[in-house]
């Protein structure tokens, strides 16, 4: 019996984890806890043999250490980003760590549209209105996405399905990526210099990882360079844009719309209900003040397909591990 503590359980994910045609001939036993993994919460992991976390649960130095000492020795995300983790530190203590790669590149790649659409068109104001019998349009003028530049920063699974879904709208494609995307370039996509894209795009969407390059790699700086009135979107990860200095941008007009799926400051907002509380970010609350902003919590990937992926990833990932069969491509490094 693998016996694993299940950190920022949803009910979905409760209820799906349990289902009958994922049940393995070596019984893997959750345990399910709502909070997250933290410093707070590590007594939880008492008698455990692994954790299974997400996004925001705190792995960071001390916290490793501490599984260390209570005898964890697999680290399960079930998530492709690990910026969460101190890498250097789940090495030096030997101990594994596996995610899930890929799941569903066409759930992100989708809801990154569904922001452009949304801000661009505002459905949601226009859904609002009706329902109180306003049918006027006043506001709601919009653009065509058919021949404005895309610039798409990062092309690997869910950047390509990106640029495979704007060429259907006629647009032009420029990308960013230290690795050109042979098939980026096929279905129309022409890479360029970063200060490129930013000077030509109408839109950029942001698909790369979080790493010491890309921090922040949205600023003060970059946005200078960007068009006026462009559309940022962001369903990667929340630190490649300093939040701080979009305040800024948008009351600048510089930014004239935008989108976010995540946010650098997101593990103590999101996945939880804060409806009856004062929110304690000044920058995230002035963010939500703005009619051309639309924040969504985190759910680019929260699909069918991308979810039964995401399990069946991660229960193999546990299970080759029990049996000294791990996907080498499934290991952090």
């Amino acid at each position: 019996m693998i016996k694993i503590a299940f950190f920022s359980a949803t009910k979905t994910d409760k209820r799906l984890y349990c289902r009958e045609e994922y049940k393995q001939a070596e019984n893997i036993d959750f345990t399910f806890f709502d909070v997250q993994l933290s410093d707070k919460t590590i007594n939880l992991t008492q008698g455990f043999n692994g954790v299974c976390v997400f996004v925001n649960d705190n792995l960071s130095k001390p916290v490793l250490k501490q599984l260390k000492d209570i005898g964890i020795s697999l680290i399960s995300l079930r998530c492709a980003g690990f910026n969460n983790v101190d890498l250097k530190q789940s090495q030096a203590l030997g101990m594994t760590l596996l995610r899930v790669p890929a799941y569903s590149p066409m759930a992100v790649a989708e809801h990154a549209v569904a922001l452009m659409l949304t801000l661009n068109r505002k459905t949601h104001k226009a859904y609002n209105r009706v329902r109180e019998g306003n049918f006027t349009i006043e506001g709601l003028l919009g653009f065509d996405i058919h021949q404005k530049t895309i610039g798409i920063i990062g092309t690997g699974r869910i950047g390509l399905a990106l640029v495979k879904i704007m060429q259907g709208f006629g647009a032009h494609i420029l990308a960013v990526d230290p690795n050109p995307n042979k098939q980026a370039i096929q279905h129309g996509a022409k890479y360029v210099e970063l200060d490129e894209l930013y000077e030509k795009s109408d839109i950029i969407s942001l698909h790369a990882p979080l790493l010491t390059p890309t921090m922040h790699m949205i600023n003060k700086d970059s946005i200078d360079k960007m068009k006026q009135g462009v559309m940022l979107i962001n369903t990667s990860r929340g630190a490649l844009i300093k939040a701080e200095d979009l305040i800024g941008a948008l009351k600048a007009r510089k930014i004239g719309y935008l989108g976010l799926d995540v946010y650098e400051q997101e593990e103590s907002l999101f996945f939880k209900d804060h409806s009856e509380e004062i929110l304690d970010d000044d920058i995230f609350e002035r963010l939500l003040t703005f009619p051309n902003v639309l924040i969504t919590s985190h759910q680019a990937f929260y699909t069918r397909e991308a979810l039964n992926n995401i399990i069946e990833t991660t229960l193999q990932n546990i299970i080759g591990f029990h049996q000294n069969k791990i996907n080498p491509k499934n290991i952090i490094t």
